[in-house]
């Protein structure tokens, strides 16, 4: 009898280890990937000159989903800079059957910000890492547009190729994104949504990732 409770005991060990295993396995961390990403410079206005930022985004790819990702890093080894964005602080946006996670205020304090080779490195919860590199050689080929409204007439001057009105509500809450086919006209002609009471200009070069987006000014 007590033979067979050992046997008994021993067997119960190994069924609890086996289970143990194979719960370690399938919650064991994944590796994140980068599967793509791109950065894009943004011009904003500001009152002496355009400060420069980028923009960041990737799509990334996890066993555990968007929501096992903690951390993104992008680094500039060759000038020693940093960023780092956390879950809490990237943006998220869908197109599709697509998500991306990134940010818009890539940003230095002093000087241009560096172009060549960029490192960016994805964290999930578990501390697994996924890495890519980047190359960015892009600049602005154009001088910063003008965007004016008077008389319920609006005006742009733009070299840029593409240029639209990003829209925003009274709340100041996005509303809508119209392209120009027209750099000037009426603003009644542009079929704006009725919830729409202020708007900025956003220029973009798409061929050489670079874009320029002026302040806010009231349209109505």
């Amino acid at each position: 009898m007590k033979f067979t409770k050992k046997i008994s005991i021993f067997s119960l060990v190994l069924i609890a280890v086996f289970f143990a295993l194979v719960l370690s396995i399938s919650c064991s961390n994944t590796k994140p990937e980068i599967a793509y990403g791109f950065i894009q410079l943004v011009l904003y206005q500001d009152d002496k000159e355009p400060s420069e930022r980028y923009s960041f985004f990737i799509i990334a790819e996890d066993d555990e989903g968007i929501d096992n990702l903690n951390e993104l890093y992008l680094y500039h080894d060759k000038e020693q800079l940093r960023w780092h964005i956390t879950k809490d602080e990237w943006i998220s946006f869908t197109e599709g059957e697509t998500t991306w996670i990134g940010t818009r205020g890539i940003s230095i304090k002093d000087g241009k910000l560096p172009s060549g080779v960029f490192r960016a490195v994805l964290i999930n919860k578990g501390g697994e890492k996924g890495e890519r590199k980047f190359t960015y050689d892009g600049s602005a080929r154009y001088p910063f547009p003008v965007f004016e409204v008077e008389n319920g007439n609006y005006t742009v001057k733009s070299e840029w190729p593409v240029n639209r009105l990003v829209c925003y509500d009274r709340a100041g809450e996005y509303s809508a994104t119209i392209e120009l086919n027209y750099l000037s006209g009426s603003i009644s002609q542009l079929n704006l949504p009725s919830s729409v009471r202020t708007a900025a200009l956003w220029a973009e070069d798409p061929s050489h990732f670079s874009s320029a987006f002026t302040n806010v000014i009231s349209v109505r």
